[in-house]
């Protein structure tokens, strides 16, 4: 195996495994956002409400609380990364495939449920990997596959938007499925084998470890662990500081995410009675600037410290919220947009870097399976909720609770213990 240092420093396999793992990452947030877009034209044909819409949502962010800590378990235990990668992408694809065919609401919230279940596989497999391979810039790593999660988002609308002049949501879903079944071929063949020795941490992530922590065996990233071990990690996961407001505050954060995702594209229909083009225009624009940000917050989270960046980016989310409740359907709402997206998704590399430099080695899978089982939670109660606000008192009021939840996100950060990094930065 060609293990070649490129001229980044990095060997020529990482460089590979780690294209591989971002463009994979655009294609579990491609399917979403294409539903986020084919949502509105869904509801119109079914005849729901904006509650109904909502709940559409809510299932499948619940069928993902609840399989998100299991996969999260069965990555540790298993460890074929690779594999799980490539089924996470054919479970993502299949069911919205089959949604195709769906004539009923019933035969609607099953299909999503499957898709809550496969889409969130990927991230407890994905995330810790990508900590091993590149330990001592995390952030920085992290903000790149989440980058690959913004191209999905921002390309999706787009694609969808011009596809939607000559093909109807059906067809549309039924093609749909054929990259998601390329990329996973591509990972299998290349990645589902995978093993490499994590490389060794830096001294100050290093010390900031608990002893029980750092005690952990470590193991190759595909090799499986016994039972025994995979306890005794846990064990030692359950006692890290900031445990679990880390995890809460990722949760009220999803919150606003997914409350977002859902009414935002509805509001620019109804309300401000922009096409379907135009639709995909104001949601690409949202994933768009969350692209130029993820990679800046993630260097400056690497060098600055997490908790500050953090609370950075939810204090300037809040604020941009709020505006837009004042700008209603005038342009600058459309500018609000773009500046929201920048703040917003800014944070989601941070999080996912500091729940892995904060738990013990080789629990990762296990570690952002709960954190990703919180946002599931938080994102299954949110967009029903908002629903009800929005049909009892407008679209426009959904975004008061999206600026509550974003700064409730902030208060559990300003709570969480500071890290070594963080600390070496007051």
């Amino acid at each position: 195996m060609n293990t070649a240092v490129a001229p980044t420093g990095l060997s020529k396999l990482d460089i590979r495994n780690m294209g591989l793992i971002t463009l994979g990452h655009s294609l579990t947030h491609w399917y979403p956002a294409t539903f986020f877009m084919l949502l509105p034209i869904i509801g119109n044909e079914m005849g729901l409400t904006y509650s109904q819409i909502g709940f559409v949502m809510t299932c499948q962010y619940a069928a993902g609380a609840i399989s998100n800590v299991p996969g999260g378990m069965l990555v540790d235990v298993w460890g074929k990364k690779g594999q799980l990668m490539a089924l996470s992408l054919f479970w993502v694809g299949f069911p919205y495939l089959m949604m195709g065919f769906s004539t009923e609401y019933w035969m609607l919230l099953l299909c999503v449920v499957f898709v809550g279940i496969g889409n969130n596989l990927w991230h407890p497999t994905a995330i810790p990997l990508l900590g091993r391979m590149f330990p001592q810039r995390k952030g920085l790593a992290l903000s790149l596959h989440g980058m690959g999660g913004n191209v999905g988002d921002a390309l999706a609308p787009l694609a969808v938007g011009a596809l939607l002049t000559t093909l109807s949501w059906r067809e549309i879903v039924v093609l749909n499925v054929v990259p998601g079944a390329a990329m996973a071929m591509l990972i299998l063949f290349f990645m589902g084998t995978l093993t490499f020795a994590p490389k060794a941490k830096p001294p100050h992530v290093e010390r900031s470890l608990k002893a029980d922590q750092a005690a952990a065996p470590v193991l190759p990233a595909n090799q499986s662990q016994s039972m025994g071990s995979y306890m005794a990690g846990l064990r030692a996961l359950m006692q890290t500081p900031g445990l679990f407001l880390l995890t809460l505050s990722s949760g009220f954060r999803s919150m606003t995410q997914g409350t977002l995702l859902t009414f935002l594209p509805l509001y620019l229909a109804n309300e401000m009675h922009y096409d379907v083009f135009w639709v995909g225009a104001g949601m690409a624009l949202l994933q768009l600037t969350g692209f130029i940000a993820a990679p800046i917050a993630g260097h400056l989270s690497d060098t600055m410290g997490r908790k500050a960046i953090l609370m950075s980016s939810f204090g300037m989310s809040g604020v941009v919220l709020l505006l837009m409740t004042v700008a209603g359907n005038s342009p600058w709402f459309v500018f609000l947009i773009a500046v929201l997206g920048f703040f917003l998704y800014a944070a989601r590399p941070i999080m996912q870097a500091w729940m892995l430099e904060a738990t013990p080695k080789n629990m990762g899978g296990t570690a952002i399976g709960l954190m990703f089982g919180m946002q599931s939670g938080a994102q299954a109660i949110a967009p029903i909720l908002g629903g009800m606000v929005a049909d009892r008192f407008g679209l426009l009021a959904a975004f008061y609770v999206l600026a509550a939840t974003i700064i409730l996100a902030n208060l559990m950060v300003v709570w969480i213990p500071a890290t070594t990094k963080d600390a070496s930065h007051d």
